[in-house]
């Protein structure tokens, strides 16, 4: 029960990425339908059954802990649950404790989860433009979200901001919000809009802006160098050596990233995803529900990551969106 664990290509699993509901109070056009129906509460998982689940996976070698959504701090009482964390963070066991947010929550927040030995965190935000802020999310306030970056670096956090790269919408706002990123101290990632869910008339290939063309375009103002780094995630980065910030670039259409894939995500239903692009999935809540024992569970996780697939076959490149799953990207937190 102590060995790592270790997919059938050789990679061994050590970051988690969890989310704790698939409730948001944004209603992002690439992530959700507006009349989103969202889950019975009873189908969640408990904040104490999120916590076994955790530490299992941090006993089976998990160091890196991610806590996403929906947007997860409108899940009722998460300092609970992160004040949980926190132990295994003082024991060594964990490594990193973060999340992915929108930012909205984050004046409210962003003190205690510093405190908790939270030390870095995403944003998601894709526009500066108050007006296309409002578009793109729908029910979004931009301002509050910008507050919440102040309270965050405020509070010590560090910030990175992810946007998602879509064509018409904010290519005219490439360098403004590498500016706004550079003049903070924050890194900023893209990423290439994902064929995941119905999300009503909304067109993903017209949505798509590839990241070959995002990188020449920042070539043409600033000298990028390639870093070599990788944490074992999608991203690869540059630094533009004008600001000294890091930029990433998340390419999984016009690049597959899954030969070093060292995740796994987890629902808040407790739906194991080993794929992001896949739609295979095993379900790790009937064990944790049926044994206060957790070597169930246990079994449970070793025989999901038996199944992991090599990677995920999402393709733009036909001019149609292959590989598309069906379920949002707010089921499995992205």
């Amino acid at each position: 029960m102590t060995a790592p664990l270790v997919d059938p290509f050789h990679r061994a699993i050590r970051y988690l990425r969890l989310s704790v509901t698939d409730r948001c109070d944004f209603r992002c056009v690439y992530c959700m339908s507006e009349t989103m129906t969202f889950l019975p509460k009873k189908e969640l998982l408990t904040l104490e059954e999120l916590d076994r689940l955790c530490s299992a996976f941090i006993r089976l070698g998990v160091e890196k802990l991610r806590i996403t959504g929906g947007e997860p701090l409108v899940r009722r009482d998460i300092l609970t649950f992160f004040r949980a964390m926190s132990r295994h963070l003082d024991s060594g066991a964990l490594k990193e404790l973060t999340l992915t947010t929108n930012g909205s929550q984050l004046e409210r927040f962003a003190v205690d989860l510093a405190s908790l030995g939270v030390r870095r965190i995403n944003v998601s935000l894709d526009t500066l433009n108050e007006a296309k802020f409002a578009e793109i999310t729908r029910w979004g306030r931009l301002p509050q979200v910008l507050r919440g970056l102040d309270a965050a670096q405020s509070a010590g956090l560090r910030v990175k901001l992810n946007a998602v790269a879509l064509k018409g919408f904010n290519e005219d706002e490439l360098f403004t919000l590498t500016e706004f990123c550079a003049a903070r101290g924050m890194d900023l990632t893209w990423i290439e809009v994902m064929p995941m869910g119905d999300i009503g008339n909304e067109d993903r290939l017209g949505q798509y802006w590839p990241l070959s063309h995002l990188r020449r375009r920042l070539a043409e103002r600033y000298s990028l160098t390639d870093l070599p780094e990788s944490t074992g995630g999608p991203a690869r980065y540059v630094r533009l050596e004008e600001t000294g910030q890091k930029i990433g670039f998340i390419t999984p259409l016009s690049h597959n990233f899954c030969e070093s894939c060292n995740r796994v995500r987890v629902t808040c239903t407790g739906e194991i995803y080993t794929c992001l692009g896949q739609e295979g999935h095993s379900d790790l809540r009937a064990p944790l529900r049926a044994s206060e024992a957790d070597a169930p569970l246990e079994d449970a996780i070793r025989a999901a990551i038996a199944l992991k697939p090599k990677g995920h076959d999402f393709d733009y490149s036909r001019q149609s969106v292959d590989g598309r799953v069906s379920r949002h990207m707010s089921h499995t937190g992205g």
